[in-house]
């Protein structure tokens, strides 16, 4: 139980380093105040905390705002800010409402105005004004999580679909000029491809998104198809961008918090992309290796973003197929504790934020006639972990920077 509580602890004081607080006062010590007017769009998951942070350090300057960010985590008023929230990871009235709200605000700027532009992980489906039906744009949202396409995937097709995304907001934004700080939730900071690139010009083809269509063998519609043919902006004059804040930090913050708790800790990487449920049969299978050499606490850590290939119909999301994987190879360890987080405090479609498991969870499922293997076909990872004490809930967090595991090994007197 103390390692529970340790892992606990860690996985606090990591989401904590990374609040976008402090890395949007960094990333505004380039802002020059414009000679007209100064308005703010801010979208994304962690919306709220990043306009709350720039009102926080440009107070009076920001004459208008609008926040758009996902249900549950608008945290309270923002002067002069209208906060909107809205569907995510499927779009839907108010995205498209909100989105409307914001392209009303910034079409009448002028080249001495500028759009302080805040962008945060969610924001692809927060922000949204869809160039086909939305009946299409859901059915094609829906197969790409389905299939198991990662983030990256999505998003080149899903930006061929909108007039927002791709750099086109940029674009009716102009004459102004935009002042974009990005918070990224994507491994390697494509700045194309964080909420889809609302100001950012396009680094992706025709021809990759077509291979995407095949590779899955999506089905979609004909017009869904022209759209994927036609260009994005591949240059914007009108934008100066900032990055901010990544899962690079948040590891790092993890590693920090394991020393002080006497851990020696290993970040394995803060690039990992592969199915969940692989990423914790190889966390699993460090935790074998390791438990019989170990002679001080040791913890290994891995951040990034796993994908679920869906074959069943149960509930969970990406961190907690992570952690019930790792739970059939931590079976029998001894003093060796798992958990995976998302750093937004969502995991996949549920309340909980990720999962911890250890070396009883496989036996304490088992005793009450539940299988991990048939759990994982279902994609129920959620019902699992919650019969056994294993969910972990953070609430919205307020940041997205990807999400982060950490295994946690004491050696066995």
């Amino acid at each position: 139980m103390n390692m529970r509580k340790d892992a606990v602890q860690i996985m606090q004081a990591s989401l904590h380093a990374v609040l976008p607080d402090a890395a949007v006062r960094r990333a505004l010590q380039a802002f020059r105040q414009p000679k007209g007017r100064l308005v703010m769009v801010a979208l994304g998951k962690a919306a709220w905390q990043m306009a709350h942070a720039a009102s926080d350090a440009l107070g009076n300057a920001i004459e208008e705002g609008i926040v758009i960010t996902k249900y549950g985590h608008d945290m309270g008023p923002i002067p002069r800010t209208v906060i909107w929230q809205a569907g995510h990871p499927i779009p839907d009235q108010n995205s498209f409402d909100a989105t409307a709200a914001a392209i009303e605000l910034v079409q009448p700027l002028r080249q001495q105005d500028t759009v302080l532009l805040l962008i945060s992980g969610g924001g692809s489906a927060l922000f949204e004004k869809p160039l086909c039906p939305p009946d299409e744009l859901t059915d094609m949202t829906d197969q790409l999580m389905r299939c198991g396409a990662n983030i990256v995937e999505i998003n080149t097709l899903r930006k061929r679909i909108s007039a927002v995304k791709g750099g086109r907001f940029a674009q009716l934004c102009a004459p102004a000029q935009v002042f974009s700080i990005v918070l990224s939730d994507i491994v390697g900071d494509p700045l194309d491809m964080i909420a889809s690139g609302p100001a950012y010009p396009d680094q992706s083809t025709t021809e990759q998104a077509i291979s995407i269509v095949q590779k899955y063998g999506l089905h979609l519609s004909p017009t869904i198809l022209s759209l994927l043919e036609q260009p994005l902006p591949h240059t914007l004059n009108n934008v100066e961008t900032h990055i901010t804040g990544s899962v690079r930090e948040l590891c790092t913050a993890a590693a920090a918090q394991c020393r002080a708790l006497g851990y020696d800790p290993v970040i394995l990487t803060d690039s990992l992309s592969c199915e969940a449920r692989e990423a914790g049969s190889f966390l699993a299978a460090v935790a074998q290796y390791q438990a019989r050499i170990c002679q001080a606490p040791c913890a290994f850590i891995a951040g990034g973003e796993t994908v679920v290939h869906i074959t069943g119909t149960g509930k969970g999301g990406r961190n907690q197929e992570l952690a019930l994987s790792a739970a059939r190879g931590l079976s029998g360890i001894p003093n060796a504790v798992l958990f995976s987080v998302g750093s937004d405090g969502t995991d996949g479609p549920t309340d909980a934020a990720g999962g911890i498991v250890d070396g009883s969870t496989r036996d304490t499922l088992l005793a009450q006639g539940i299988g991990i293997e048939a759990v994982l076909q279902q994609n129920d990872a959620y019902t699992a972990l919650d019969r056994v004490g294993g969910l972990i809930r953070t609430g919205p967090t307020g940041t997205n920077v990807n999400d982060v595991a950490v295994l946690l090994l004491r050696p066995h007197p």
